[in-house]
């Protein structure tokens, strides 16, 4: 919590200047434990496996690549009315939303092969 120190408005202080018109604050510091349990140091780790893994780095490609392909057509393409910063500000939307869509049909793609072998490991385990 933070504490505002007062002054006296136009009191002199002892030295023979004038006290008031600054006002200034002081931060209180409390020591202690952060509160941080075992589980949020190994989320750190959990999270950075994540971003080294196979299907994050296929992902970052195939939007890579739809984007370039979006921001290259757009570039080809683009009408001669228009200003040059709204074409690359609706360029780069654009560029987003075919990264997003490629992005979003791989990860469908990913989802139907592990649907598909969960399915199969099921029927194999029956019989």
């Amino acid at each position: 919590m933070a504490k505002k120190a007062t002054g006296t408005g136009g009191a002199k202080s002892r030295s023979g200047g004038k006290a008031g018109g600054t006002k200034r604050a002081v931060a209180r510091v409390s020591s202690g434990s952060s509160g941080k349990s075992r589980s949020d140091a190994g989320m750190g780790d959990a999270f950075i496996k994540l971003l080294q893994s196979p299907l994050v780095a296929e992902l970052v490609a195939v939007a890579a690549t739809a984007a370039l392909a979006a921001l290259a057509e757009h570039g080809f393409t683009s009408s001669a009315g228009a200003s040059r910063g709204k074409r690359a500000g609706k360029a780069v939307k654009e560029a987003g939303k075919a990264a997003a869509a490629a992005v979003g049909r791989r990860l469908g793609t990913e989802f139907d092969e592990v649907r598909r072998a969960a399915s199969a490991a099921r029927g194999g385990a029956k019989a």
